[in-house]
């Protein structure tokens, strides 16, 4: 088993994966941070746990529309990047923000 230090959010991580698989834990963890930063420019610091969660509803999210659309015979959503995360909410926006992805998340599953 081989170990790759990952950086997320301005943190380092150690991450234990198969050999050979580095360089595709690193690809992963660079998208993962991407989603992060973008999560905390958004709605500011709430702790890397609630980033994190955050960020991980959203590739979910990605991650489900990309096997609808393969399932309902689709190609590839045209994108011009990454789903963006909804717009800051007012105040501090933490509850909010996790409403708002909870929302999409619902909506999501409303169509399944």
């Amino acid at each position: 088993m081989a170990t790759v230090t990952v950086e997320v959010n301005g943190r380092s991580y150690a991450v234990g994966c198969a050999d050979g698989q580095e360089e595709r834990v690193g690809i992963l963890a660079r998208q993962f941070d991407t989603h992060v930063r973008q999560i905390a420019g958004d709605v500011g610091h709430v702790g890397d746990l609630r980033l994190f969660l955050m960020a991980s509803l959203m590739l979910a999210d990605e991650l489900h529309e990309a096997r609808q659309r393969l399932e309902n015979g689709q190609g590839p959503a045209e994108q011009d990047g990454p789903v963006k995360a909804p717009p800051p909410p007012a105040g501090d926006g933490v509850a909010e923000a996790l409403n708002a992805v909870a929302a999409r998340i619902e909506k999501i599953c409303q169509t399944i």
